[in-house]
């Protein structure tokens, strides 16, 4: 394997940063991370990372070259173009960053697009990372669709070496095979070699998962929170004004629905209390139900999800 630092470049201002930051916190610091193109359902992680940028301090401590990462084919890159010549290219990047919760306490946060390629190798330069600055727990988040209704509160599956930091919650499979991500091999790799990994799964209807669903998304940084320790107000409040504004959506669309539409979200909340009850999800496997399919699903939520995206500026 080539040297996994030539993945990535120090910022020199950022990096004393981070380690003015380690030489304070003694126990070491915590590393949230996230990255874009891996399932998502509910935008689950991508609101969580624009509220903590939007919301709190942050300074680039590296850089990943994002040139040898990212297939720009199979993620074209957005570029503007103005009457006869192009204005501006969304250059893709994969950045570490120092970022301050409510109080001022330090933690890193890694974000971007999840690369295309050299995984070993970019697992491999997290670790040199994440041993260079002292991270004591990496925590990863996204949104998984789950044949759950929206009416009960939000499932995780915690997962990673240390999944006793989200008490309550379990996951609903034995074992189970699926296509990998960059996020999973580098939690893999980070366990491999000793390093405390948190990952968090939240559960999101999957009739609601191509679109934002802050529930989930409010959910997790809850359990992030309750795990490490960070203070995130502002964060969490304005989740739970989106939340409170979505849920109000959903149930006035179901409200104009068919009987159909109605009968699905029933169908989903009898499945749910039946295999969870209303204080814990549980397994979510069980006897057969008669339930629409995923795809049925999807198609009476269509006029919903629509109408939510043609209200975006």
């Amino acid at each position: 394997m080539l040297d996994p630092q030539d993945l990535y470049a120090w910022e020199p201002k950022g990096l004393a940063v981070a380690d003015m930051a380690l030489a304070q916190e003694s126990a070491g610091l915590i590393m949230l991370c996230h990255f874009d193109g891996y399932i998502d359902a509910g935008e689950v992680g991508e609101q969580i990372v624009d509220g903590l940028l939007e919301t709190l301090p942050h300074q680039v401590v590296a850089r990943f070259d994002h040139d040898r990462l990212v297939d720009y084919r199979a993620r074209r890159p957005l570029l503007t173009f103005r009457r006869d010549r192009w204005t501006g290219y969304d250059t893709p990047a994969i950045e570490l960053r120092i970022v301050q919760d409510a109080t001022g306490a330090p933690f890193l946060l890694l974000s971007g697009p999840e690369p295309d390629v050299e995984w070993e190798r970019f697992a491999a330069a997290v670790r040199q990372i994440v041993e260079r600055l002292g991270v004591r727990l990496s925590v990863n988040f996204h949104g998984i669709p789950m044949g759950v209704p929206h009416t009960r509160p939000v499932g995780l599956t915690p997962h990673g070496s240390r999944a006793d930091l989200v008490p309550g919650h379990r996951s609903p499979f034995d074992e189970a095979q699926v296509p990998g991500s960059a996020v999973a091999l580098v939690e893999y790799r980070l366990i491999e070699a000793g390093h405390d990994v948190l990952g968090i799964a939240a559960h999101v209807p999957h009739y609601v998962a191509r679109s934002a669903y802050p529930d989930a998304a409010l959910t997790t940084v809850e359990a992030i929170t309750a795990a490490t320790g960070l203070v995130l107000p502002t964060v969490a409040h304005n989740l739970r004004a989106a939340a409170q504004r979505t849920q109000t959506e959903i149930d006035r669309q179901i409200g104009e629905g068919d009987e159909e539409l109605v009968a699905l979200v029933k169908g989903l909340e009898h499945q749910y209390d039946a295999l969870a009850g209303v204080e814990t999800r549980g397994s979510l496997v069980a006897e057969p139900v008669e339930l629409p399919s995923a795809d049925e699903i999807g198609r009476e939520f269509e006029r919903f999800l629509a109408e939510r995206e043609g209200d975006t500026p």
